[in-house]
């Protein structure tokens, strides 16, 4: 069961999405100071924006989709609109 203070809809941080054409990607999930794995969820597109920068992939899922995220990439703790560190985020990838 979901969370029912969650929104209906979540925009989760992700690695680059495939360029096979398959579409797949993962969800980043990032591990909190005191060992546990964190999923990053954002309320609104322009919070993850702020808080993971402008070159963050991300997708947007129901809240009701949750557990199944979970059963493919367990994760301890949802943090809500988490601010990663400058150092962390994705950089703009160099034009070929």
């Amino acid at each position: 069961m979901t969370n029912p203070h969650l929104p209906p809809m979540l925009y989760l941080p992700t690695g680059p999405h495939a360029v096979d054409g398959t579409g797949e990607t993962t969800v980043e999930l990032r591990r909190t100071e005191d060992g546990r794995v964190a999923l990053l969820a954002y309320t609104a597109v322009d919070r993850l924006v702020e808080c993971c920068g402008e070159h963050q992939p991300w997708l947007m899922v129901r809240s009701e989709h949750l557990p199944k995220l979970h059963e493919r990439q367990p994760y301890d703790v949802i943090v809500l609109d988490g601010e990663i560190p400058t150092e962390w985020r994705h950089q703009a990838s160099p034009m070929a």
